[in-house]
């Protein structure tokens, strides 16, 4: 049996090294916001727009892009929605607004592709903007973004929208769903040459058209449950450079109530970033356990030598969650909720894991995905 001491140790060698990565994954430093100033043009993008069940917030999407262009070229595909999302979205003040009515999904397709594969058949700029329902945009940002695709020569450039922080549960856990997100995907690996590390933010990603053809089009990713780094490592791949930031002027509009919808939210890929293996399920709960969980635990109730090297590996974790806190404006003091936030999200994981068991490998916007229908 391993001493609390040692496994103290252990902690502290972890947080002391990712406080010391190169890379800087706990960091806040990749970040692009809106900016004054003489901007490009938007007529050579168009926006596609994948809406399944989405009239609570559709017209503020739509006037958002408004806002960024008036004439913008925006191609919304209405996902066989069963509510008002397309009756809504032709209400909207843009005036090359195109609604496209969705075909029934085809098995062996995700939802959210299936539906943009249909949008790119009406593209013919040399950019495309893969946008969320659900996500609003502050003035100037779009342009902020193809500002800097084209005066850093990048072929694809994504932004993390601000999360809702609205609730209890929002403000608790979705600042460090970014948080975790950085440190399994670290935007400078991602955003340098290195070809094994990509990432992008599927909310919000300006690209070249070229590239979707470049790597098979989306029907060669048909069925990726994490489809955002899955086009990001196919673009990659192809030497194509690409970026991902943080932002506060591109933002989700979707709501979490209450903690039951953000586990769902997490449940829907997390087994799928460890790639269905049980032994990787087995070896982060091991590497949460000992990361988050003992330092706070050992600080309480192990012997003076475990409490002291425990305390100061909960002080660098603490302070790791700090620049993102600060990004979003939250009270620090939501740092010392991290052991607690990392044992939900590692819940939300083997929630994750047992729905796979069970048969189902992913859940979202009230369609249900088996295992044999995404060969994911």
């Amino acid at each position: 049996m391993f001493s609390a001491e040692s496994i103290a140790w252990v902690s502290l060698s972890f947080w002391g090294g990712l406080l010391v990565l190169p890379w800087l994954p706990w960091c806040t430093r990749e970040v692009l916001n809106a900016s004054p100033g003489k901007t490009p043009s938007l007529t050579d993008l168009t926006v596609i727009i994948p809406a399944r069940n989405e009239a609570d917030v559709i017209s503020s999407t739509l006037e958002g892009l408004y806002r960024q262009s008036s004439d913008l070229k925006v191609v919304l595909v209405d996902d066989n929605s069963t509510d008002e999302t397309s009756a809504i979205a032709a209400q909207s003040r843009l005036t090359r607004l195109r609604i496209v009515r969705g075909r029934p999904l085809p098995r062996g397709w995700s939802g959210k592709l299936w539906a943009q594969d249909q949008g790119m058949k009406f593209v013919d700029t040399p950019l495309v903007m893969m946008l969320d329902a659900d996500i609003y945009l502050d003035d100037g940002i779009l342009r902020s973004l193809v500002k800097k695709k084209q005066q850093e020569n990048l072929n694809f450039v994504s932004l993390m929208a601000r999360p809702r922080l609205d609730r209890f549960w929002e403000r608790m856990l979705m600042p460090a769903f970014v948080y975790f997100f950085k440190l399994l995907y670290p935007f400078s690996l991602s955003n340098g040459a290195y070809r094994r590390f990509a990432a992008a933010a599927g909310g919000c990603i300006v690209m070249d058209t070229e590239i979707i053809p470049a790597i098979g089009g989306l029907e060669a990713m048909k069925t990726a449950i994490i489809d955002d780094c899955t086009l990001a490592s196919k673009t990659k791949n192809l030497g194509y450079r690409t970026w991902i930031g943080l932002t506060l002027n591109v933002q989700s509009q979707r709501p979490y109530p209450n903690l039951w919808e953000i586990w769902n939210m997490i449940a829907r890929t997390a087994y799928t970033q460890l790639f269905y293996s049980p032994l990787l399920l087995g070896l982060c709960t091991l590497i949460m356990g000992i990361m988050f969980v003992a330092p706070l635990l050992f600080s309480l109730f192990a012997g003076p030598i475990a409490a002291g090297i425990s305390l100061l590996a909960l002080a660098i974790m603490v302070s790791s969650y700090l620049p993102t806190l600060r990004f979003y404006d939250r009270n620090l003091v939501w740092g010392f909720s991290l052991p607690l936030i990392a044992v939900l999200y590692l819940a939300m994981t083997w929630t994750s894991a047992w729905r796979y068991w069970k048969g189902e490998t992913s859940r979202w916007k009230n369609r249900i995905y088996d295992n044999k229908s995404l060969d994911a």
